[in-house]
């Protein structure tokens, strides 16, 4: 099992800026691709931005693309996510997953963490 569990998620004045980590533990060496996943009130869970374990390649939703940066520090087993130019439209529980090479899904969730954008 992959253990994980996201911070950094807070309350932020429209234009800013936040940082949310993942930090992994557990089987890591199962780990194929890390993503961050947004559910905001009454929506569905969205994909946000994905990184593989190993490599350089990264993805990213249009929304997402030119303001949020996903990254990993693979000593820390921590995966982060640089939001800049946050809206108000960016509001909701942020979720942390990983992605196993033996399965075409995310298996692996954090517990979220909510980031609230105020305009």
């Amino acid at each position: 099992q992959v253990q994980l569990i996201e911070s950094g998620g807070g309350l932020v004045q429209a234009g800013g800026s936040l940082r949310l980590s993942c930090a992994a533990s557990g089987r890591t060496f199962d780990i194929f691709q890390m993503g961050w996943f947004r559910q905001a009130a009454g929506k569905e869970r969205e994909f946000v931005a994905s990184i593989r374990w190993t490599g350089t390649t990264t993805n990213y939703a249009d929304s997402a693309k030119g303001r949020f940066s996903i990254s990993r520090d693979n000593a820390k087993s921590t995966v982060y996510l640089q939001m800049n130019s946050l809206k108000p439209e960016d509001t909701a529980v942020y979720y942390c997953a990983g992605r196993s090479g033996r399965t075409s899904g995310y298996g692996y969730w954090g517990q979220g963490t909510q980031v609230t954008v105020s305009s």
